[in-house]
């Protein structure tokens, strides 16, 4: 399992938040995700031979979110 932490901008809620963990927790080799709503950090624990962090990052584009960096 790797880590991945990404700065989100776009989360204003904690409904975005529950956005964000759906989104991402949805796709195949992802055991795990944190998110930090006051900072825009998501932490994502996944199987990278399963979950890119390109894929990571486009289910969050395609959620109508921003990976910032």
């Amino acid at each position: 399992m790797n880590t991945l932490t990404l700065n989100v901008s776009g989360m204003t809620c904690m409904g975005c938040v529950n956005s964000v963990k759906n989104l991402v927790g949805a796709l195949p080799g992802v055991s795990g995700v944190q998110v930090d709503l006051a900072s825009g950090r998501v932490e994502v624990a996944h199987d990278p031979a399963l979950a890119s962090p390109d894929v990571i990052r486009a289910a969050l584009d395609d959620g109508g979110y921003q990976v910032v960096g």
